[in-house]
């Protein structure tokens, strides 16, 4: 096997979670911008009552795709307290992303998509650490 795709697969095992997390995290901006988007484009719904419905589609996928492909959790111990993790967790970053977005658009008249964008480098980076080390840490064997 060529020498570079040895240290790119080395690499890919060494990081594999960071970059599963960055893989799905974009994935995760997409269905949370995609749905502002449609939201507030097509539907003409304000831009915080947007953000809170494309939160709840976002986390909805996050949550599988996290839980599956990242921190690879097959089996809960007890998935009701999991899913609340998550979720409460997310409220956080929501509140976070609903001040920023608030900060930026109605008072420095930022325009709501590019603010939404910028936002969500912000919410991806928080909500790495909140599953990290709060909702789906590694049990010591």
């Amino acid at each position: 096997m060529n020498k570079l795709v040895q240290f790119g697969i080395k690499k890919y095992k060494q990081y594999e979670e960071i970059i599963n997390y960055l893989f799905m995290g974009g994935c995760t901006t997409i269905v949370s911008i995609g749905t502002y988007w449609l939201f507030t484009s097509v539907f003409q719904i304000h831009y915080q009552i947007s953000n809170v419905l494309s939160w709840f589609f976002a986390v909805a996928f996050a949550y599988i795709t996290n839980k599956l492909f990242v921190f690879k959790v097959k089996k809960s111990d007890n998935l009701f307290r999991e899913i609340y993790q998550f979720v409460k967790f997310r409220i956080i970053s929501l509140i976070i992303d609903m001040a920023t977005m608030y900060v930026l658009v109605d008072l420095l008249k930022m325009n709501n998509l590019l603010a939404k964008i910028l936002v969500q480098v912000i919410v991806v980076i928080l909500n790495y650490v909140f599953s990290k080390l709060f909702i789906f840490k590694k049990k010591n064997s």
